[in-house]
C-alpha cells in the first residue's frame, strides 16, 4: 500500500526538477517512480504530473528494453506529430483564400496581420472540410508571416467607414471576373528614381572593401533626369508590365501603359477577354476624381470595343494595392544597392525581376511627351460612357465604348 509521505515525497521531488526535464527525460523519470512507488504507481504519478498513463508506461518500456536515441535528439528519427500540413495539404492554401480578402497592413513590409478572428477562421475552414484548433491556426499564421496586433494611430488617413466594405466589393467584383476568364489588373505608379550615380538603398554582395561609389549628394533637382515607372500587374496570370516615363506622371502616361500592356501581353495571354477590370488607388494620375484619367479610359475602351471596370481602393490604402506587394516590391528588392545609372539599366534591372511563385516582368522605356494641366471641358466629360455601380459609383464605375468614336 502506498503510504502518504511516500506521495508527497514524489509530488516534491517532481515538482523540482520538472522545470528541466524534457520530453524523453520527464517521460522515464515519471516511470522511475512509478515504478518505485509500486502497485498502483502509475495511477498516481499521472495524477501528480498530468502526463497520460500510457506516457508513463512507454517510459516503463523505455527503461524496461533499455531504448536509446541518437545524440542531440529527444524523439527517434520520424517520431512525434505530424504536422497538420501534411496531413491536409489544402489546409494551407484556403487559409491564404480565407485571408487574402481580409488582409489588412501594408504588405510592402514583412509582417502582416488579419482581421479574421481564430474562431471564426477555425468555423469557416470547417465549412472546408478542415478539422483545426484555433492554435494550430494561431501558428499557421505566424508561419505566413501575420501577426497579432493592437490598434495604432497612424498618419494614413482618415479610415472611410465603407473601407471594407470596398475591399469586399473589389474582391467580389475581381472573383466574378477571373470565373469568367476575363483579365483583373492592378495599376499604380512607383516611386519616381533619380537616375545616375546616385545611392539606392540596400546592401548587395561584394568583395569586402570594394562597395560602389556613388554621388555624396543627391538633393531635389528638377533639372536631375527622372525615371517614372507605371506598372500593371495582371493577377490571372502573374506577370506585370512596367512603362518606364521619362516625363511626367499624368493620367495620359497611366492610361497609355495599360495600352502597352495589352498590346503587348494581355492580348496574347487572354484572348478571349470580353471586359477588363482595373483596381486602382483612389489618388494620384489614376484618381477617381481625375476627369483626365476617365477621358482617356474611355478612348482605350473605344479602342479595345469592350468595357472597363475601375475599382479605386478607399482613401488612405494605397500600400494594400496588390501591385505593391506583388510586383514593385520584387523591383525595390531586385535592384537594391545598386545605382540607377540610366534608364537602360533601370528598364533591364526591372525585366529581371523574378519570384519563386513564377512572376516574370516586362519593362519598356516611354520616352512621349505628357504635359502637366491637361483640362478637361465638360463636354468632353459627359462624352464619357460611365455607368456607375449602385454600391459607391465614385469608387465603382463600368465605362463601356461609345457607340461614335470621340476625339
Amino acid at each position: 500500500m502506498i503510504r502518504l509521505a511516500q506521495v508527497q515525497a514524489a509530488r516534491k521531488r517532481y515538482r523540482q526538477i520538472a522545470p528541466v526535464l524534457n520530453e524523453q527525460s520527464r517521460r522515464r523519470f515519471v516511470a522511475l517512480e512509478a515504478r518505485a512507488l509500486g502497485r498502483g504507481g502509475v495511477s498516481l504519478m499521472a495524477r501528480i504530473t498530468g502526463l497520460a498513463r500510457s506516457t508513463i508506461y512507454r517510459g516503463v518500456s523505455d527503461i524496461r528494453n533499455n531504448v536509446t536515441t541518437p545524440p542531440g535528439r529527444i524523439r527517434k528519427e520520424g517520431g512525434g506529430r505530424k504536422k497538420k500540413v501534411l496531413e491536409d495539404p489544402t489546409l494551407l492554401r484556403d487559409l491564404e483564400r480565407l485571408l487574402e480578402p481580409a488582409t489588412r497592413g501594408d504588405p510592402m513590409q514583412l509582417l502582416r496581420w488579419t482581421s479574421r478572428s481564430l474562431r471564426n477562421l477555425v468555423k469557416d475552414l470547417a465549412k472546408k472540410g478542415h478539422q483545426v484548433s484555433r492554435t494550430v491556426v494561431g501558428d499557421l499564421l505566424r508561419e505566413l508571416g501575420y501577426s497579432l496586433q493592437a490598434n495604432a494611430k497612424t498618419r494614413e488617413g482618415s479610415a472611410h467607414i465603407d473601407r471594407d466594405a470596398q475591399f469586399e466589393y473589389i474582391n467580389t467584383q475581381a472573383t466574378a471576373f477571373l470565373r469568367t476568364g476575363d483579365p483583373v489588373i492592378s495599376v499604380d505608379t512607383k516611386k519616381k528614381e533619380l537616375v545616375g550615380n546616385y545611392k539606392n538603398n540596400g546592401r548587395v554582395w561584394r568583395p569586402k572593401g570594394e562597395s560602389v561609389e556613388v554621388n555624396v549628394h543627391d538633393f531635389i533637382d528638377p533639372a536631375l533626369p527622372r525615371a517614372v515607372p507605371y506598372g500593371v500587374y495582371d493577377l490571372t496570370n502573374n506577370i506585370g508590365w512596367v512603362s518606364v516615363g521619362t516625363d511626367r506622371d499624368t493620367a495620359s502616361f497611366a492610361v497609355n501603359a495599360i495600352r502597352r500592356w495589352w498590346t503587348a501581353m494581355g492580348k496574347e495571354r487572354n484572348p478571349k477577354a470580353t471586359r477588363v477590370m482595373i483596381t486602382a488607388d483612389g489618388g494620384g494620375s489614376n484618381g477617381y476624381r481625375v476627369r483626365l484619367w476617365k477621358v482617356e479610359l474611355q478612348k482605350l475602351a473605344n479602342e479595345l470595343r469592350f468595357p472597363i471596370t475601375v475599382c479605386h481602393l478607399p482613401p488612405g490604402t494605397s500600400k494594400w494595392n496588390k501591385i505593391e506587394h506583388r510586383l514593385f516590391s520584387f523591383i525595390s528588392i531586385n535592384w537594391r544597392g545598386k545605382p540607377l545609372l540610366t534608364y537602360r539599366t533601370i528598364v533591364q534591372l526591372i525585366a529581371a525581376t523574378t519570384t519563386d511563385t513564377g512572376l516574370t516582368v516586362r519593362a519598356e522605356l516611354d520616352r512621349k511627351k505628357y504635359p502637366k494641366g491637361v483640362k478637361v471641358s465638360n463636354a468632353q466629360l459627359a462624352a464619357v460612357n460611365l455607368i456607375r455601380h449602385t454600391f459607391h459609383g465614385d469608387w465603382n464605375y463600368t465605362i463601356k465604348p461609345n457607340s461614335r468614336r470621340t476625339k
